[in-house]
C-alpha cells in the first residue's frame, strides 16, 4: 500500500433491506496509523457498514476500498491484513481458551506469543478453561486478545466493550489499543464503532457520526474541540432580552443558561457579556456531549 493510500474508503456506500436503507450514500476516508471513531446508535447503519466493508454483505450501491483494493475481488488479501471483533462473539464450545488461540494463529502468518501471554496475564483468563465456560466479558477479552496478536495493519471493532464491566471499560480498551499500537503506532488503524463514547475520548483522532444511515458530521477531534464549545452563564436576575440566535441549542433554568456554540462562540459570548452576567465560562464539548447534541446538526450544514 502506498504511505498516501487511505486504509479505508467509503463512497455513497448504500445498503437497502427491501425499502429500507440501512445505509445511505455514506461516505468517509480513513488514513493509516489513524484511531477512527464511527458514532452512531443502536440502528444507524454501523454494523451494516463494517459488514460491507468486510465483504460480509453486498452494498446496494457505491463503493468500498480496503487498503485500496475493492474487497469482492481481493478477499484474501484484505483479510490476511486486517483483525475484526464483531458486536457478538462465539468460539467453538469444546476448545479451551489456549486452543481457542491457537486455532486462530494457524490462520495467520505472523502471531506474537509474548503480547497473547501478556494479555491473558492481564485479563486473568486462564488457557484451560473452556470457551464455553467464559462469561460474556470474558468472551469479549479472548476475541480482543485474538484480534491484536497477529499484529494486523487494520483493526475493526464493532461494540468493543460489549458485555464489559463499566467500570473495566475505559481501561481495557486503552490496554487493547496501546498493545496494538506499541511497536508500530504509525502504520497500524483502527476503526471503531460504537454508541458508547466517554471510554474512548483521548483515543480517537478522527471520526464520523451517522443517522438512520446517514453522515452527520466527520470531522478531526481537535478541529471539533475547537469548533464545538459549551457556555454557561449566570445572571443575577433573569434577562428580559438575551440575543443567542445561530446558538446550536439553548437550555435555561432559571436565571443559569447553557449554550453550544457551534463556531461562533465567541459572537456568544460577546453577547453575553454584554447582558453583565454574574458568571461566564466557555468549555470544549467531549465527544459524548458532542454526539449527544449531533441530533441539532441533522438538517444543517455542517
Amino acid at each position: 500500500m502506498e504511505t498516501n493510500q487511505p486504509v479505508i474508503e467509503l463512497n455513497g456506500l448504500t445498503r437497502r433491506y427491501g425499502t429500507v436503507e440501512a445505509v445511505n450514500g455514506l461516505s468517509l476516508t480513513v488514513r493509516r496509523g489513524r484511531c477512527y471513531g464511527f458514532f452512531g446508535r443502536n440502528g444507524a447503519g454501523k454494523t451494516t457498514s463494517i459488514k460491507c466493508l468486510l465483504n460480509l454483505l453486498q452494498p446496494t450501491a457505491g463503493s468500498v476500498r480496503v487498503f485500496g483494493l475493492d474487497p469482492r475481488k481481493a478477499e484474501v488479501a484484505v483479510k490476511s491484513r486486517l483483525s475484526y471483533v464483531p458486536d457478538a462473539v462465539a468460539f467453538y464450545p469444546w476448545m479451551t481458551v489456549s486452543q481457542t488461540l491457537e486455532f486462530f494463529a494457524s490462520f495467520r502468518s505472523h502471531w506474537n506469543r509474548d503480547l497473547e501471554s501478556d494479555l491473558l496475564e492481564r485479563f486473568q483468563l486462564d488457557p484451560s478453561h473452556k470457551a464455553v465456560e467464559l462469561s460474556r466479558g470474558q468472551k469479549t477479552q479472548l476475541a480482543l486478545i485474538a484480534a491484536v496478536c497477529p499484529e494486523p495493519d487494520l483493526l475493526v471493532l464493532d461494540e468493543p466493550t460489549s458485555g464489559l464491566d463499566p467500570i473495566v471499560r475505559r481501561e481495557f480498551i486503552q490496554t487493547v489499543i496501546g498493545a496494538y499500537h506499541a511497536n508500530d503506532p504509525e502504520q497500524r488503524t483502527i476503526f471503531i464503532s460504537t454508541h458508547l463514547i466517554a471510554e474512548f475520548e483521548g483515543l480517537i483522532d478522527e471520526f464520523t457520526i451517522i443517522e438512520q444511515g446517514r453522515e452527520l458530521l466527520t470531522l478531526q477531534t481537535d478541529r471539533a474541540k475547537e469548533r464545538f464549545r459549551k457556555i454557561r452563564a449566570t445572571f443575577a436576575t433573569a434577562p428580559a432580552r438575551l440575543d443567542l440566535s445561530g446558538a446550536l441549542s439553548v437550555r435555561q433554568d432559571g436565571r443559569d443558561y447553557e449554550i453550544l456554540a457551534d463556531g461562533n462562540s465567541e459572537q456568544l459570548l460577546e453577547r453575553l457579556r454584554a447582558a453583565q452576567p454574574q458568571s461566564l465560562r466557555s468549555e470544549s464539548l467531549s465527544l459524548e456531549e458532542l454526539f449527544v447534541a449531533s441530533k441539532a446538526l441533522a438538517g444543517r450544514k455542517v
